[in-house]
């Protein structure tokens, strides 16, 4: 059969690659056309567009780009009708994605959302929609099936696929890790992850990097991403005493100490690995305050609203400060009951988002609907 994906970012890209795989497993004459990157393109996929030209984040961003975004709708809108594909697979990137699960639906294809938008945290008219365009919903998150089902929505939580991730991971050698990248031996890490979008890196990194110079007896380490162009983290980091990798988050988070990470994925994926952490973010101040009138959950960090409480501080807006950030990673580094709270709650969230096997179930899933 004939799927058509879209992943606008690169956690996307990952998870509809794994889903991929495991469609492959079920269906042995399928074919793929996607949106998305090039973990996706490795599986097989004909990228009709890399993400690296389609992610825009926050909403004056969005607005300054609109008419890129309305052409990259409409030329999706037209490649999807001489496709023809047996199936629609969107993952995640709402603004783009609800548009074109409206245009599939009434095109009568199949559409299925693995990685549900946001619509429990804001603009919950999205539901509506997605009842009547979505023929499945693939969660993720366990509160989302319970959100969707109140709303009459078609849903199914299939787990969380980083579990997927780390199982495949290992447990790795530190001693090589470091060598290869030129890390010290008796110096603890300090990881930072400052995104994977150029806007997001520009305004994160910086304000991460002044943390440095009050931690001598640590080395930092920035989790850089191959799809940004590595001058971009060279022309933040000056001369600032850090070490730059890339695509070996999962590495460097296996042997860090603390992290600090934006707001996103990672802030999951650096629980699930059991590090400590504080979680950042910053926008745009405009973007920052229709955000703040029109979101309605109390935290932005996955891990917090898997937990509903505050297992990790979130410096959020003005909050973020080099000061700030350097607190709490005393905290994290040297309270030992603080430590000892954080690394049980990590254990508490890892019972909540259950056992491996997301893409797999996903892919099930879709196949079965399909049969």
């Amino acid at each position: 059969m004939k799927y058509y994906i879209i992943a606008g970012e690169a956690s996307g890209d990952l998870h509809a690659s794994n889903l991929m795989a495991e469609i492959k497993k079920k269906d042995s004459k399928a074919t793929f056309r996607a949106w998305g990157g090039d973990l996706m393109q490795k599986q097989g996929a004909e990228l009709v567009k890399h993400y690296r030209h389609t992610a825009y984040m926050g909403f004056v961003e969005v607005a300054a780009n609109f008419r890129k975004i309305l052409g990259n709708i409409a030329l999706c809108k037209k490649d999807l009708e001489e496709y023809k594909p047996d199936a629609v697979i969107l993952v995640d990137y709402p603004g783009f994605n609800l548009r074109i699960a409206e245009f599939a639906h009434a095109k009568g294809f199949k559409v299925f959302y693995y990685i549900s938008p946001q619509v429990w945290a804001w603009k919950r008219r999205r539901v509506r929609k997605i009842k009547r365009t979505v023929d499945k919903m693939l969660v993720i998150l366990p509160f989302e099936e319970e959100f969707y089902k109140k709303y009459g929505v078609n849903v199914t939580y299939v787990g969380n696929p980083l579990l997927d991730e780390l199982a495949k991971f290992g447990s790795g050698n530190r001693s090589i890790f470091l060598r290869r990248n030129s890390l010290g031996e008796k110096r603890e890490i300090i990881a930072l992850l400052p995104g994977s979008r150029s806007q997001e890196v520009k305004r994160m990194l910086g304000i991460m990097l002044q943390v440095v110079l009050r931690f001598p007896d640590y080395q930092f380490v920035i989790a850089g991403v191959s799809s940004l162009d590595t001058q971009l983290y060279k022309k933040l980091i000056g001369k600032a005493d850090v070490f730059l990798i890339e695509n070996q988050t999962y590495e460097l988070l296996q042997n860090a100490s603390a992290a600090v990470v934006t707001s996103g994925t990672a802030t999951l994926e650096t629980a699930l690995f059991s590090v400590p952490e504080v979680v950042c973010y910053k926008a745009n101040w405009f973007s920052y305050l229709i955000a703040k009138w029109l979101i309605k959950v109390k935290f932005i960090s996955l891990v917090n609203l898997v937990m509903d409480k505050e297992v990790v501080k979130e410096l959020i807006q003005s909050d973020l400060t080099p000061d700030n950030i350097a607190a709490e990673l005393e905290q994290l580094l040297h309270n030992g009951k603080r430590q000892r709270q954080l690394l049980e709650d990590y254990e508490d969230l890892k019972d909540r988002l259950g056992n491996a096997g997301a893409s797999e179930k996903a892919a099930g899933e879709i196949y079965k609907a399909l049969k």
